[in-house]
């Protein structure tokens, strides 16, 4: 993938994995297993007698319709191999998801202070931990599973202090994200959506001054310049950088399934699955994040 790519792969996004080791090949001269050169006979042994490989097996007591089975068995996958499948980003992608689920769960049922309390805990903790996740240069479950549990609670948070004020929103929020996840998916797997060294230039630009500006407005919004509850992001110009964000996560997701396609293709290690789960999981919440803010701009313009 190239340079600038999603930070979450970047200095482990596999490159340095590489494919299955290749069979170690018979020194010059002698075939596979030890054996002889066409036309030769092993040196003390007669003719028709069992030879190379075969040699070890015959002594283990297997008889020739068992090697021949052996023999016709299909070739170990990488699953077989300890390498990453695109089975195995799924399932721990489902795990991070689950586990988001579960901590958004428990802000619902909890005092809305209490709410939005942890909704704070969850968003400096989720951070943190995203830091530290980001820049481990080998993935750990735990603090991967913890990342996803902190975004819980602030997802969770998030929604209900925005359902609160615009019923309905978390709502149309959760389908909005799955549904520009679907149709990601979809134009990435038909070969229309790709991160070419293009996109990814215009990519970074966009990102640079999207990042500049959310600086730009959160220090408005803290020192009290702007009193609008999204502070500069507000009316249309709120509207036109919120679709600009979520085309900018859409992107990522690009990148992400990008990343995930070269680790799988190239033999990346099983454990690397749970760095493209994290990696998905970051951007999901991202997506979602900018989709909320969006419909809650919008229904508070109405």
């Amino acid at each position: 993938m190239a340079l600038g790519g999603n930070p979450i792969f970047n200095g482990k996004n596999f490159r340095g994995a590489t494919q299955a080791p290749r069979v170690p090949q018979a020194p010059y001269g002698q075939g596979q297993y030890g054996q002889q050169p066409y036309g030769q006979q092993a040196f003390g042994r007669a003719p028709g007698q069992v030879m190379d490989g075969q040699a070890g097996y015959a002594q283990q007591g297997m008889t020739t319709e068992q090697l021949q089975q052996m023999y016709n068995q299909p070739a170990a996958g990488p699953a077989d191999t300890g390498r990453m499948t695109f089975d195995d980003v799924i399932v721990k992608t489902a795990a991070c998801l689950g586990v988001l689920l579960v901590g958004a769960a428990v802000t619902m049922f909890v005092s809305m202070g209490l709410a939005s309390m942890l909704m704070i805990v969850g968003a400096l903790g989720g951070f943190v931990l995203a830091m530290v996740n980001t820049f481990k240069k080998q993935p750990s479950p735990a603090l991967i599973l913890a990342y996803a549990g902190l975004e819980g609670l602030f997802l969770g948070g998030l929604t209900r202090v925005l359902d609160t004020m615009y019923p309905g929103v978390g709502l149309q929020a959760v389908i909005g994200t799955l549904s520009v996840f679907a149709v990601t998916l979809v134009l990435f797997k038909s070969g229309k959506v790709r991160a070419t060294p293009k996109a990814m230039r215009f990519f970074m630009i966009a990102m640079v001054g999207y990042a500049l500006f959310s600086v730009v407005n959160l220090v408005m919004m803290l020192t009290g310049l702007t009193t609008e509850p999204f502070g500069l992001r507000s009316g249309v110009i709120g509207v036109a950088i919120g679709v600009l964000a979520i085309g900018l996560a859409a992107f990522s997701l690009v990148m992400d399934f990008t990343s995930i396609e070269a680790g799988v293709r190239n033999g990346a290690p099983q454990r690397f699955s749970w760095t493209a789960a994290f990696g998905l999981t970051v951007t999901l919440v991202w997506l979602y994040v900018e989709i909320i803010r969006l419909l809650a701009i919008l229904r508070g313009d109405d």
